[in-house]
């Protein structure tokens, strides 16, 4: 079991103010986490290959491919554009130089 010293040492670390009360109670919970950290030792795992991921990823982008659009279509988006300069829509700057 943890010692209230621990327990404080701890709480220093986690940058946590606990007051006289709550120290016991941390010093109950956390030994009982560590407790159970012991159990877990006893289990057999060499047999267990380890993974980062319990499902297989895979890669999910795609590849860019460029598609056409045809001629009507891109004449109606420019007309559609508020604010343009020829066939350029216009945009507000937002890295300034």
């Amino acid at each position: 079991m943890l010692t209230i010293d621990e327990v404080k040492h701890l709480a220093e670390l986690a940058r946590l103010q606990l007051a006289d009360e709550e120290l016991s109670t941390f010093q109950k919970e956390l030994s009982s986490i560590l407790d159970y950290f012991e159990k877990l030792k006893e289990v057999e795992t060499d047999s267990i290959l380890p993974t980062a991921y319990a499902l297989e990823n895979k890669n999910v982008f795609r590849e860019d491919e460029e598609r056409g659009c045809d001629e009507e279509t891109i004449n109606k988006m420019i007309k559609a554009m508020p604010d343009k300069k020829e066939r350029y829509l216009k945009v507000k700057t937002i890295i300034k130089v």
